[in-house]
């Protein structure tokens, strides 16, 4: 907790108490939770960022979708755009945002990809126009009330689980701990390559003071793959710019210094827009490091914003590469997890 945190304190009581009115009234059908026509998979937090949703995101479309006729809805948190929308080939990260644009095209357009800020009535739509999907994965909607969600997978990460953080602004919560009741099943993510029994029974006993009973508790781990060249051929020199535009930019960072020869750093707020600014600051590092044959490695939901101005001509002076990133599990909570899943969606 910051040193100033009684100064936040009264802030984040008023929050505290606006967001427990509004749960309340939810929870006690004053304000109405319905069911959408598509059986849904809410991947969500009830802290700001961070927290691996993308990447499980991705996960669960991977092993599901020779399972299931399936799709996936956002927000689309960063677009231009406002409305219910669907990724195509045309579509750029101010249409529908980078990290929808970042799964459609990881997926090669297999998976329908939606954006809508009305969760509920973008569904359906969905069903409208396809009624065909069995199964809609929603990255992000664990405080969109509005929706009753079939299944609530609700993300913490390991260094700074909901039960050791605080409401905002003092913290990073974006309700009270007890919204956590809401969570059919929970992941801890970006666990370390190496966690003792000792310490998952730790975060399980914080953990289960704010779940009901019996909800399962699995832990996740963040793996990165082999960087890939973005809309070029260009060879990968190993001499890296790295940029980011992160809620959490430390596991990538740490990540790069440990594997590449890390020249300069660049770290902007999540869902950044980069603009000249930004562009003219990347053409001047790669100037300044000419002589190693720099490159710029960035992630990969920073990658579709970057590539679009690669494709207008800009950029030219540095090629562009993108560093994968994935959910792990431990085989028997990976078996656990999609068993879980596809028991509970068995019977809808």
């Amino acid at each position: 907790m910051p040193w100033y945190a009684f100064l936040l304190a009264p802030f984040a009581l008023i929050f505290r108490i606006v967001t427990g009115i509004r749960n309340f009234l939810y929870d006690h059908g004053f304000f109405k939770s319905s069911r959408a026509p598509i059986p849904t998979l809410v991947v969500g937090n009830i802290s700001v960022g961070g927290t691996g949703k993308t990447p499980m995101v991705e996960f669960l479309i991977r092993h599901l979708i020779g399972d299931v006729s399936l799709a996936c809805l956002s927000r689309g948190y960063g677009r231009q755009t406002k409305g219910f929308l669907k990724a195509s080939l045309d579509s750029n990260a101010s249409d529908i945002g980078d990290e929808p644009l970042q799964i459609f095209q990881k997926f090669g357009g297999k998976v329908p990809v939606f954006v809508g800020e009305d969760r509920l009535a973008a569904l359906k739509k969905m069903a409208v126009g396809s009624p065909g999907f069995q199964l809609a994965v929603l990255d992000d909607a664990f405080q969109h009330r509005r929706l009753k969600g079939d299944v609530y997978m609700l993300l913490t990460p390991f260094s700074k689980p909901f039960f050791q953080d605080f409401i905002m602004p003092v913290g990073r919560l974006r309700e009270s701990r007890s919204g956590a009741k809401r969570a059919d099943l929970v992941v801890v993510t970006k666990c370390p390559e190496e966690i003792s029994s000792r310490a998952k029974a730790e975060i399980k006993r914080g953990l289960n003071r704010y779940l009901d009973r019996n909800v399962p508790v699995l832990f996740s781990k963040i793996a990165y793959g082999s960087v890939y060249p973005v809309g070029h051929t260009h060879p990968f020199s190993g001499a890296v710019i790295l940029l980011s535009g992160l809620a959490d930019e430390w596991l990538f960072v740490s990540y790069c210094r440990e594997k590449f020869t890390v020249l300069e750093e660049l770290a902007f707020p999540d869902h950044h827009d980069y603009g000249n600014t930004e562009l003219e600051k990347i053409a001047s590092l790669a100037k300044k490091h000419s002589a190693q044959s720099p490159v710029l490695l960035t992630t990969e939901k920073d990658a579709v914003k970057l590539n679009s101005f690669a494709n207008q001509g800009f950029l030219g002076e540095i090629p562009i590469f993108a560093l994968p990133v994935e959910a792990r599990f431990e085989p028997e909570d990976k078996q656990m997890l999609l068993s879980y899943i596809r028991e509970k969606f068995r019977k809808k």
